[in-house]
């Protein structure tokens, strides 16, 4: 008996998927590269990169290191997609070990002018300061989480390219709030949450196609980018929140 059930173990057929598309793969991920950077400019087009870049008027200091970070990373982003879709892949690699020393600084960029906003009583639209500062902030811890989970397989390319791809949707939620949502008759927020919800599904739609599955990184880390962009203003509302910030705000500009 204890031989027919290992026959039997060994006679069961492992589940099989679909092979990938590889072609298809490098047009996805290069179109995904494309997207993303047009939603950024086109976000902080007004503000940002039609004001001047270096010389826009931004009311901090720290705006100006914050955004030449952020655009370099989506620079990156999109010159890493380009390389896989040359099939330069040993240029991909070299260039992504200096890629990655990036988002550490991001990180810690990101908090600073979180922190910074909320000191300054800067509003998203009509969202209070303490509200304001739940979106890029846990934006940001969103984009820690996910980013170095893309760094930890790094060199398993099936999760790690979904896994950035994640992270830097995640990070477009700030420009698709400043998209002029009023001219179709939407607000901020909801045009936001909707864009977003659009982005991160074309990941899965993709998986579905290409794998007839969803890829084990899509699977949690795309409800993830989705959950932290659609209720950070929720959670920024509560008064737990407020408290945190205006706990922040006293220890780090009053203390």
């Amino acid at each position: 008996m204890a031989t027919d059930a290992v026959l039997r173990a060994k006679s069961t057929p492992s589940p099989s998927y679909r092979p990938v598309n590889r072609k298809i793969e490098r047009v996805y991920f290069g179109f995904m590269a494309i997207l993303l950077c047009v939603v950024v400019f086109i976000g902080f087009s007004p503000t940002y990169f039609q004001a001047g870049l270096i010389k826009a008027p931004l009311p901090s200091p720290v705006l100006h290191i914050h955004g030449a970070a952020f655009t370099l990373w989506m620079l990156l982003f999109l010159v890493q997609s380009a390389l896989i879709s040359a099939r330069r892949v040993a240029w991909h690699r070299s260039l992504g070990t200096i890629a990655f020393c990036l988002p550490p600084i991001m990180v810690v960029l990101g908090t600073i002018a979180a922190i910074d906003a909320l000191h300054r009583k800067a509003q998203i639209g009509p969202l209070d300061p303490a509200t304001s500062l739940s979106i890029p902030l846990l934006g940001i811890i969103c984009f820690a989480v996910v980013i170095f989970a893309s760094w930890q397989t790094r060199r398993r390319p099936d999760a790690h390219k979904r896994l950035v791809l994640l992270a830097t949707i995640g990070l477009t939620d700030a420009a698709l709030g400043r998209f002029p949502w009023s001219r179709v008759g939407m607000t901020p927020g909801s045009g936001a949450v909707l864009s977003l919800g659009i982005l991160v599904a074309l990941v899965v739609a993709y998986d579905l196609f290409s794998l007839h599955r969803v890829h084990r990184s899509t699977a949690w880390a795309a409800p993830l980018t989705f959950i932290v962009g659609a209720a950070s203003v929720p959670i920024g509302m509560t008064p737990a929140w407020h408290h945190l910030a205006r706990f922040l705000d006293h220890a780090i500009y009053r203390g």
